[in-house]
C-alpha cells in the first residue's frame, strides 16, 4: 500500500506506510503511474474541494482499468442556531461579506484567500497549516498557524481573542475542523459556506472502515500493489 500526498504541506504527519509526494502529472501521468507500479485499486481519499484531484483520478482509473473508490466524508448539515450564508466560491464569499468593515476569520487554508485582496477593507484572520507566504494584500491581516484538530473551546477563545464578527469555511465535514461552525454558532456569528464543488460520478464510501471492506472484498490479489 502506497499513500501520495499532494505536498502542499510543509511537515505533513508521519504516516505509518510508504509515502509519495508530488502531483502525477494530470490525468495521464497518474494512469501511467498506476500502470508502472502494476497498482490494482486506487482509494481516492482527496479533500471534499479537491474537484481536479478527484477528475484526474476517475479518468486515471477508467482509462487505466484500475478499480476505483472515493472516501469522502459527508458534509456537514445546519443545526439550530446556525447562520449560515452559503457562496459558491471565494469570489462570491468576499461579495458577501458587503462593503462595511468587518473583521473576517478565514478558515479556508493559505492557497485559497487570494481573492479576498479584492475587500481590503475587512480585518482578517488567517488559519493555516504553513506560513502565509507571500501574505494576503490588505492593509490588515493576522495569521495563526495550526494544524486540527481544533476543539470547539479553542475556536471559541480564538474568535473571542480576536473579536471575529463572521467566520468563512468550506464544509470539510468531519469532526476535527468542526470546531469553528460549533463555536460560531456558540458566539451568534454568521457563518458563510462555500458549497461543494461536483464530484465525479464513482463508487463512494463515507468511512475508513467501509474503504477497508471494500478492500477485503473488491476481488483482487492487494499483496503490497493496492494504493
Amino acid at each position: 500500500m502506497t499513500l501520495s500526498l499532494a505536498g502542499r504541506t510543509a511537515n505533513p504527519v508521519a504516516q505509518p506506510v510508504p509515502v509519495r509526494i508530488g502531483g502525477f502529472g494530470g490525468a495521464q501521468g497518474l494512469a501511467d503511474y498506476l500502470a508502472a507500479e502494476r497498482i490494482d485499486a486506487l482509494i481516492d481519499a482527496t479533500h471534499p474541494y479537491a474537484a481536479v484531484m478527484s477528475a484526474n483520478a476517475a479518468e486515471a482509473a477508467l482509462s487505466s482499468g484500475v478499480l476505483l473508490l472515493a472516501l469522502r466524508r459527508p458534509p456537514w448539515i445546519a443545526v439550530d442556531g446556525d447562520r449560515w450564508i452559503e457562496a459558491d466560491d471565494a469570489g462570491a464569499a468576499v461579495r458577501a461579506l458587503g462593503d462595511a468593515p468587518r473583521r473576517v476569520f478565514l478558515a479556508l487554508g493559505r492557497n485559497d484567500i487570494a481573492p479576498f485582496a479584492a475587500a481590503p477593507q475587512h480585518h482578517y484572520l488567517v488559519r493555516s497549516v504553513d506560513p502565509v507566504e507571500p501574505p494576503l494584500g490588505v492593509p490588515s491581516a493576522s495569521y495563526v498557524i495550526g494544524r486540527g484538530p481544533f476543539t470547539q473551546a479553542d475556536d471559541r477563545a480564538l474568535l473571542m481573542a480576536h473579536g471575529i464578527e463572521i467566520v468563512v469555511a468550506k464544509n470539510s465535514g468531519g469532526e476535527s475542523t468542526y470546531g469553528k461552525i460549533a463555536a460560531a454558532r456558540m458566539l451568534g456569528l454568521a457563518v458563510i459556506i462555500l458549497r461543494r464543488p461536483a464530484l465525479p460520478a464513482v463508487p463512494a464510501v463515507e468511512t475508513i472502515e467501509d474503504a477497508l471492506a471494500w478492500i477485503d472484498h473488491a476481488g483482487a490479489p492487494w499483496g503490497d500493489r493496492a494504493v
